[in-house]
């Protein structure tokens, strides 16, 4: 029992603190920074849609009034099958963007890595900027994120999605400690290599890097593929966290936990459509395995710590026995909406870590099952 905690209590110390302290040592012994610099390549974004009336005008305007050169800037965007006036609005932005607006529709479903595709073969810019209907972009975030292409090693950027009101300018917090965590690791892992992945909602590359790559149908993380691709080419892939989109800040606790089981499913996925992401074709398998694969593991290695710290007598096992115990008791409270004093910060935190591990239990099954994951707009 105790080599079944110990080993247990080793893939989540390494998953949790091991892996970012070896990513803060490596940016410090190896720092590869990146030469920026000021450059205009024409640019070419993508987006696919599915019944987006609502908020589509919005998002089309918000692109097309981003800090960038007319002539050098255009759009496309994919209808994957919309039955509501989502095609309608389009065209008639379309009509009034002086070609800078294109329509892809399509009259049944197809998903979303379909329509990536299709959006891909139409593009003409020499990059292309990945973002999505929901989240509103920086003005000034996408002539960020060119700069960084001054540097012919540089592939692909990925920009942050910050959780709150983007006029205020203020995260709010739905940001909480899982995101700074994420964030930072991402920081470490571009300040010495590349990113394992990008943010979906906004993210450029340079699409001679994606012009062998083709999507394979359903894939759920197109935005963790296909930097992966750039990767593979022997490109970096890096992350600017001035460059920024914005999103709601409170999504409600069951469309939170939707997204995390969706993004964990596509972690499971990536390795039956992209085996080679753990073969030698890949420059950061090791990155690859310590920052999304790891993950996967955690929420098996902390039902192990518990079953040998429930059969070992020991002093030292009682307590971890109790420690856990509690800790869990503080993720039930929050998730209950309780409110206990001081301790209330360290309860949002222990929800945090028990959703995430919960829904990855849910990936697991699943991917075992069988079952897809659906394309959470």
């Amino acid at each position: 029992m105790k080599w079944m905690f110990w080993m247990a209590a080793s893939i989540v110390g390494y998953a949790y603190l091991g892996y970012p302290m070896w990513l803060w040592l490596r940016s410090r012994w190896s720092p590869r920074p990146v030469r920026r610099g000021v450059v205009e390549p024409t640019v070419t974004a993508v987006m696919v849609v599915k019944n987006e009336e609502a908020i589509i005008a919005r998002k089309v305007e918000n692109l097309l009034g981003l800090d960038y050169p007319a002539e050098k800037f255009e759009v496309v965007v994919v209808s994957d099958g919309s039955t509501d006036g989502t095609v309608a609005i389009l065209q008639g932005l379309a009509s009034a963007s002086e070609g800078r607006l294109r329509i892809l529709p399509k009259t049944s479903s197809q998903g979303k890595a379909a329509g990536l595709n299709d959006a891909l073969k139409a593009a003409e810019g020499e990059i292309v900027l990945f973002t999505d209907a929901r989240q509103p972009i920086e003005v000034g975030a996408l002539r960020r994120m060119m700069e960084n292409f001054a540097d012919t090693e540089v592939g692909c950027v990925s920009g942050e999605l910050l959780l709150g009101d983007p006029e205020a300018g203020e995260a709010g917090k739905g940001m909480g400690l899982y995101w700074r965590i994420e964030k930072k690791i991402r920081e470490m892992e571009s300040a010495a290599g590349s990113v394992v992945g990008a943010t979906g909602a906004i993210y450029c590359a340079r699409r001679a890097l994606l012009e062998s790559s083709t999507l394979p149908e359903g894939t759920i993380l197109d935005d963790v593929l296909l930097p992966m691709e750039v990767v593979r080419k022997k490109s970096r892939v890096v992350f600017d966290s001035e460059a920024r989109a914005w999103d709601a800040a409170d999504l409600g606790h069951s469309r939170e936990f939707a997204r995390k089981v969706r993004t964990l499913t596509g972690n499971y996925q990536l390795l039956q459509i992209a085996p080679w992401l753990l073969s030698s074709q890949n420059p950061i398998r090791f990155e690859f395995v310590s920052h999304k694969l790891m993950r996967l593991a955690v929420p098996f290695a902390l039902v192990a710590i518990l079953a040998a710290s429930l059969f070992l007598p020991q002093p030292f096992y009682r307590a971890a026995l109790i420690a856990q115990l509690a800790f869990y008791g503080l993720s039930l409270a929050a998730l209950g909406g309780f409110k206990i004093g001081p301790l209330s910060r360290v309860a949002d935190a222990a929800r945090t870590f028990v959703v995430l591990n919960s829904a990855a239990v849910v990936a697991f099954v699943n991917f075992v099952t069988g079952r897809k994951a659906i394309w959470i707009r």
